[in-house]
């Protein structure tokens, strides 16, 4: 497996459509810096966000998600409880082709003031928007910036190609439009 450079990503980009809307080259003066970089993408975060809140003292539970655990946002700025954090999507869709698999890292000006970026890797063959979990690891409030960088996308391409994609098996998050809140995949019958 190896890693993809700059180049790759930018004929995947705008050859087939792989990151959309896409920025050749990094933007950064005087923001969070996005766009592509010698051996990733750096993406941005839309300006919708799902904020975690207690005021209804719901209890998280995976299997039986509540959305009410959360207060939505579209703003410009997410100012991030304490302790807590928010969902967002990136600004770009991704495609990701068969052979490839893609896992985030968080942008280490975030890192650097305790706010920590989770996403899981971009499976081959997935497609949607990405949904982005922010952590304020801090006893303070945390401001994320929409439309700026979040978070930087590392592409790897395998020996061969998988003999089963996300698409194939359909994956519960194929073609996310917008935040998307956990999910369990229904049960199967089995005769």
């Amino acid at each position: 497996m190896s890693v993809l450079s700059d180049t790759w990503i930018r004929e995947k980009a705008l050859n087939e459509g792989m990151i959309a809307p896409f920025e050749e080259s990094q933007k950064g003066e005087g923001f969070l810096s996005y766009g592509l970089s010698s051996y990733g993408y750096d993406a941005r975060v839309s300006d919708e966000f799902k904020i975690f809140t207690n005021v209804d003292s719901p209890m998280v539970d995976p299997k039986q998600f509540s959305s009410s655990v959360f207060v939505d946002r579209k703003a410009e700025i997410c100012v991030i409880p304490p302790n807590s954090f928010a969902l967002a999507r990136t600004v770009e869709r991704f495609k990701i082709p068969r052979d490839v698999l893609v896992i985030c890292v968080g942008k280490s000006t975030y890192a650097r003031c305790g706010i920590i970026v989770n996403v899981t890797p971009l499976e081959p063959e997935w497609e949607g928007y990405v949904t982005l979990e922010f952590s304020n690891t801090t006893p303070l409030p945390a401001k994320i910036y929409a439309n700026e960088g979040a978070c930087q996308f590392i592409f790897f391409q395998g020996e061969a190609p998988c003999g089963v994609s996300y698409k194939d098996r359909a994956g519960k998050y194929m073609n996310q439009n917008g935040i998307t809140l956990p999910k369990i995949a229904p049960k199967r019958c089995t005769l």
